[in-house]
């Protein structure tokens, strides 16, 4: 049920959340018989540019993490925030389903959340080291 409550998101912050069924659809050329996947395509395509996956068929959702600083290692990867605002979306689809104070209350402690990790991203541009391994 939860991870339903994404169906119709297509992207989180910069990132467009790829589909693992709509991919197959969009590529049959790319799968095999048994649905298995040209990985070789998938890394070289897929992987490099997007790092959000969702398999609806069997209800997971994975994600590919940043490695190490942006300006020293380019994008590749997502950040916590983004995460942080994946759960966020999932329990307020939850929560129009199933209201509750509980789940109110933790959709408001993830608001918090990225406003604190904004408020970090901020002081490190100011500082010029946002991206960079410096503190």
């Amino acid at each position: 049920m939860a991870l339903n409550t994404l169906k119709n998101v297509k992207k989180i912050g910069k990132f467009t959340l790829i589909d693992m069924g709509k991919l197959r659809e969009e590529n049959p050329e790319k799968f095999n018989e048994s649905g298995g996947m040209d990985y070789q395509w998938f890394e070289k395509d897929v992987r490099p540019n997007h790092f959000i996956y969702l398999r609806h068929d069997v209800n997971s959702i994975s994600f590919t993490l940043q490695n190490g600083p942006i300006k020293e290692n380019g994008v590749n990867g997502c950040q916590v925030d983004d995460i942080i605002h994946v759960a966020k979306i999932m329990l307020e689809g939850l929560n129009l389903e199933v209201p509750c104070r509980e789940n109110a209350l933790a959709i408001t402690k993830l608001d918090e959340a990225l406003l604190w990790l904004m408020a970090r991203k901020i002081d490190r541009e100011i500082r010029r080291v946002e991206g960079t391994s410096s503190k």
